[in-house]
């Protein structure tokens, strides 16, 4: 990224011909791109610093500018490449929409919402000239059904069936992928009504492509925070993305091989949060490692999945139980580093996260840990308004997301929807909805007909939440299920997880998908039963012989 020390540049020969073209167009054509003419030509005589290159770009706080479409190159810049002073920058360039009539739809981000926004909008009937032109950026090649990322620890899913890649996804649909990470969205749309323009903005991507739209969906996600704690930047995994669950994997198969022997020392896990995955994380690794392991779970309140119904949290309970697994409630991590004494061992030193429990009998203490997993707070992905910038396009709340009103567009930027960890929605009663693929499922829906709507000057329809219920995995074979439609009532045990895997499959992404996850289930299902049958059969074979 350019720093403020940066040394001058020089003009290429396609950056003075954009310059010839831009200067070349009428007041009107500069006053449609959102800039003065003046002011961005004042800006391209100057070019010390990266104030003045800043100018030169014409980025303004809080509006889109810019060298407009007639110039050969788009205003972005695309990172300091590290060369000598005075070395020629690379030009940036365009993303190039097939069609410059029909509408442009970039959606940010291939999680839950905008995969599903996307998918959404393929099944709508658009009128005559209308059906939008999407591209999705991510900045992984693969969408992630990320509920089921612990079923990767208990070897019950292959990556390919809850991380397909987009490419196969969107392969029969005429959404548009780019693998490209989010620098910057400068957003033209300001006001509460729509710009007499049609383009709503630019986005800017690391890789030094800028893409002019129409509309915007932001669903960027979040990410796993861990510099709240010292040391768990450096020491602790998250588990959040399929990265994430696959080095979790590595590390307990590194342990398993090392304390493979009897008479190893047992491996201790220790999870950081008692939400709903930090519970369901505990529950698989510790039937994962069974004997072998020791899983304990620290938690700052006093009661786990507090959001959880009661069924749930009973069944929880009793699952964690069975397999000893020790609950630390009360206490929260003050620092993680490692063992002056062992190897390849770390410390968690833990503090009384009360004033009560302070002045009761718990003290500090301290635990020791082979695997230390973070399952606790999230940073929400909201782009600035510039490349280098800390500074958003729009409002966001005090979690870092971006405020919306009803219809889930954001404040003050009706061409910009925002879904999913990246916004700030709220129910019928005010209440501020928790970041679950459950809640991006259903905006996902409401946001792709929004987008119809508003494309077609039809009336917005508000987002209304409707609980569901609640899906937990407890182990390969074990889970609680609680519908939202039947209230006090809990599905557990085998039960429960055969009823669990079945909703997911129907919540998979496409028909295509479903089906061969379908099929690939159906035959593990179908070798797990035989060699069950086998395992029976020969316990009762050697009983008999043992017997006669």
């Amino acid at each position: 990224m350019l720093s403020a020390n940066c040394a001058p540049f020089t003009l290429s020969r396609r950056w003075k011909d954009g310059l010839v073209a831009f200067h070349s167009l009428s007041s009107s054509q500069y006053d449609a791109v959102g800039c003065g003419k003046s002011s961005v030509l004042g800006g391209w005589r100057n070019s010390q610093g990266l104030v003045k290159y800043r100018r030169t770009l014409g980025f303004k706080h809080g509006s889109c500018s810019g060298v407009p479409t007639r110039a050969s190159s788009s205003p972005v810049y695309s990172g300091h490449s590290g060369g000598s002073a005075g070395a020629e920058e690379k030009p940036p360039t365009s993303f190039v929409w097939s069609d410059k009539k029909r509408p442009r739809i970039c959606i940010l981000g291939g999680g839950f919402g905008g995969l599903y926004t996307a998918l959404r909008l393929e099944t709508l009937v658009w009128p005559p000239g209308k059906q939008p032109q999407v591209l999705l950026v991510d900045q992984s090649d693969r969408f992630v059904f990320k509920p089921m990322l612990y079923e990767l620890l208990s070897k019950e899913v292959d990556p390919w069936e809850i991380a397909p890649l987009f490419a196969d996804l969107l392969s029969s649909t005429s959404i548009q992928f780019r693998k490209d990470k989010v620098v910057a969205v400068c957003p033209c749309d300001g006001g509460d009504k729509l710009s007499e323009t049609r383009s709503g903005g630019i986005v800017y991507l690391g890789s030094g492509i800028s893409v002019e739209y129409d509309w915007l969906v932001l669903a960027l996600g979040a990410e796993s925070k861990l510099d709240v704690v010292p040391g768990a930047l450096d020491y602790a995994l998250p588990f959040n993305t399929l990265e994430d669950a696959l080095e979790v994997d590595r590390r307990l198969k590194s342990l398993e091989r090392e304390r493979f022997e009897p008479g190893k020392p047992p491996i201790r896990v220790v999870i950081v949060g008692a939400g709903y995955s930090g519970i369901e994380l505990a529950a698989t690794v510790s039937e994962r490692l069974g004997k072998k392991g020791i899983v304990q779970v620290v938690n700052p309140s006093s009661e786990i999945c507090p959001t959880a119904s009661a069924g749930s949290r009973e069944a929880a309970i009793r699952v964690l139980s069975s397999r000893k697994v020790e609950l630390i409630l009360c206490y929260f991590v003050s620092a993680i580093k490692v063992s002056p004494e062992v190897d390849n061992v770390f410390v968690l030193d833990l503090m009384p996260a009360t004033r009560s429990t302070r002045r009761s009998n718990m003290f500090t203490k301290n635990l020791e840990a082979d695997l230390v997993l973070w399952t606790v707070g999230n940073k929400p992905l909201v782009p600035s308004n510039e490349p280098g910038s800390v500074t958003k396009p729009f409002l966001v709340n005090g979690r870092g997301q971006a405020e919306t009103d009803e219809t889930l567009r954001v404040k003050g930027h009706p061409r910009i929807f925002a879904i999913g960890d990246s916004a700030s929605t709220r129910d019928s009663s005010g209440r501020l909805l928790a970041a679950t693929a459950q809640v991006a499922f259903q905006q996902a829906d409401y946001a792709g007909w929004n987008l119809w709507a508003a494309i077609n000057n039809r009336p917005l329809l508000p987002f209304r939440y409707q609980h569901l219920g609640e899906l937990m995995v407890l182990g390969s074979n074990d889970a609680a299920v609680t519908p939202g439609f039947i209230e006090g009532f809990t599905l557990d045990g085998s039960l429960g997880h055969t009823v669990r895997k079945l909703a997911y499959l129907y919540r998979l992404p496409t028909n295509e998908h479903r089906v061969k996850v379908g099929l690939s289930w159906l035959g593990k299902t179908t070798i797990k039963s035989i060699s069950d049958v086998q395992d029976t059969l020969t316990k009762l074979i050697g009983q008999t012989s043992a017997s006669t």
